[in-house]
This record gives structure tokens, C-alpha cells and sequence, in this order.
């Protein structure tokens, strides 16, 4: 029975990343939200209990992804369209957008389910990644493109809710966003092989950080996070070189 948990894990991460683009296409973004955090949820555990019961699997390999595409990769990708669509609400549109039925612009939003698509398929088959992440994971990509909405919803700040609405910020965050999932960077794991200190000062330090500025910003500590995520990547890096 124990080679089955992992997988049911994902199914549940599956599961939470339809019922987030029903929430999502509706533009309901707190819903879709919610069970984006709860897909991203499962998708950590069934990592860890596939590796603390040894049951790793090609399978479980092939499904986790299939199951991040939708959660973290066609969510986020429909969340963009969606806020992409509020922000071209004053454009008329062309001949060609009328006659699809579709705004064309907003499209632009879904580069996102593209750019995670192919970044899944080269993780899988690439044997590098095992104790690190080359380019910003998925679930830390979706997390960042649902972070705006949430930001407008629930901190409702007329100098954020400007700059999130503006469509060449949301085309640029959608364009940066497709980069960094498939750039060369080199990105630290929150995998811990021991918890000793020393051996995970970034990840620990990180940590504390996440918890302190999300208590100060609430969701708008989300984009920080993620370029702090990277800053710190970087500079691990160089000081292991040293």
C-alpha cells in the first residue's frame, strides 16, 4: 500500500489544480488560489513521502509533472490572461479579436502553461537537478503570478493596485516569469539531506525571512521573496566557488 501514498498525493495536487482553473476562468482568483496553495501543498508531500518510503518511481515522476502543469503551470497562465483582460478593458481590440471571439493581447498570458510545459519536460529528463533546481521552479512561478490579485484583493492599495493592472507590467512580469523558469541559474532545494545548521545556513536563513516579511507585507512579500530567492541562489553559489 505504501507505494500508492505518493502518487495519491499527486492525484490530490491534480485534483486541487481543476478545481483552481474553474476558479480561476470564472475570475474568482481567491478560490483559485486557495487550491493552487493546496496543490503546491500535496506536490511537496508527495516528494517526501516517496523519498522516506523509498518508493520513487518513473511513474510518480511522469505524474508529478503532469499534475504541476496543471496546477503550476495552466492556472497561473489563466490568473494572467484574466488580469491581463481587466487591464485592456479600455482598448476596443482589432477586427481580427472580434471575429476569434478572444482579446488577443490577454493570449499573451498564456506564454506561462508554454514556458512550464517545457521547463517540466527538461526537468525530467535531466539528471543534474537532484539537490538543486536549474531555473525558478513552477510551483514558485505560479505562487508569484497569484500573488498579484491576492495583493489587489486583500490589501487593496491604490499605488499597487496601479502598477498590477498596468498592461505592460503584466506583460513584462509574463515574459520575465517565462525566462527564469527556463534560464541556466542555478537555485538551492528546500531539501534538507541533515538539519544541521551549517550544512543548510541558506535554506534556514531564507526561511526565517519568508516568515518575517510575510507577516510585515503579507502578499506582496511574495515577488520579494522570489527575488530574494534568486539573490541568494546566486550568492551561494559564487561562495561555493570560492
Amino acid at each position: 500500500m505504501k507505494r500508492h501514498i505518493p502518487n495519491t498525493m499527486t492525484l490530490l495536487n491534480l485534483l486541487s489544480g481543476a478545481i483552481a482553473v474553474i476558479h480561476a476562468v470564472n475570475g474568482q482568483f481567491v478560490g483559485a488560489a486557495l487550491f493552487v496553495f493546496l496543490g503546491i501543498f500535496f506536490d511537496f508531500f508527495d516528494g517526501f513521502f516517496a523519498r522516506k518510503l523509498k518508493v520513487q518511481s518513473d511513474l510518480g515522476l511522469q505524474l508529478d509533472s503532469l499534475a504541476d502543469m496543471v496546477t503550476s503551470g495552466l492556472v497561473p497562465g489563466v490568473v494572467m490572461y484574466k488580469l491581463l483582460d481587466m487591464a485592456m478593458l479600455d482598448w476596443g481590440g482589432s477586427d481580427l479579436s472580434r471575429t476569434i471571439g478572444l482579446p488577443l493581447i490577454p493570449l499573451i498570458g498564456l506564454l506561462i502553461p508554454l514556458a512550464s510545459a517545457y521547463r517540466l519536460a527538461n526537468f525530467n529528463i535531466d539528471t543534474e537537478q537532484q539537490n538543486y533546481f536549474k531555473g525558478l521552479p513552477t510551483p514558485a512561478n505560479a505562487l508569484l503570478i497569484l500573488s498579484l490579485p491576492l495583493i489587489m484583493e486583500f490589501q487593496n492599495n491604490d499605488a499597487f493596485n496601479v502598477i498590477i493592472l498596468n498592461k505592460w507590467f503584466l506583460m513584462a512580469v509574463t515574459l520575465v516569469s517565462c525566462y527564469l523558469m527556463n534560464s541556466g541559474i542555478r537555485l538551492f532545494a528546500l531539501k534538507f539531506k541533515t538539519y544541521s545548521f551549517k550544512a543548510n545556513a541558506t535554506r534556514y536563513i531564507f526561511i526565517m525571512l519568508c516568515g518575517v516579511l510575510l507577516i510585515i507585507l503579507q502578499f506582496a512579500a511574495i515577488p520579494l521573496l522570489i527575488l530574494l530567492y534568486i539573490a541568494m541562489s546566486v550568492l551561494d553559489n559564487y561562495s561555493s566557488k570560492l
